[in-house]
């Protein structure tokens, strides 16, 4: 029992009582800090997936994280003449083989993302690319042709 004072008066509300349950954890706990439990948060978190938006003069740039997905688990498009979208399924199996047990876990996560693209975009011109799990979708945009400036020549004095 550990009983700790914090001043020299005594106080009933200083001391810290002892907990006889401190350090266990139940079976709950215990059963989502498995090895290999750690999917279900996997495929949350894929399913979450947010998108970041970004316009420079020359594109618009969307970047995602998609730890551990490979380029064939996403589908980047564009749909119905000037949405972007951006899709992915993930399905991961694990086995696990002794001459006791056997143990397969199995999830799958999915993710759909769609985007209202301005008029001024290239959509022939998309490119996507996925390294080191963060997806990049470029949009290129139209070049915008600067109106012609035309000096005038002001009479008088």
């Amino acid at each position: 029992m550990s009983i700790i004072r914090r001043s020299n008066v005594f106080d009933p509300s200083s001391f810290d009582l002892w907990n006889p349950l401190e350090g266990f954890t139940s079976f709950f706990d215990n059963a989502l800090s498995a090895p290999g439990s750690n999917y279900a948060n996997e495929a949350s978190a894929f399913a979450n997936t947010r998108i970041d938006w970004k316009e420079t003069p020359e594109a618009h740039i969307f970047k995602a994280d998609l730890p551990g997905v490979k380029k064939e688990e996403v589908k980047v498009e564009v749909v119905e003449g000037g949405v972007l979208q951006i899709s992915g399924e993930r399905k991961k199996e694990q086995e696990e083989k002794t001459d006791r047990w056997h143990r397969i876990e199995r999830n799958s996560g999915k993710f759909l993302r769609r985007f209202r693209l301005p008029e001024n975009v290239k959509v022939d011109q998309v490119k996507a690319s996925i390294e080191n799990g963060v997806l990049s979708v470029i949009v290129p945009k139209e070049e915008v042709k600067k109106p012609e400036v035309k000096s005038i020549e002001i009479s008088g004095e």
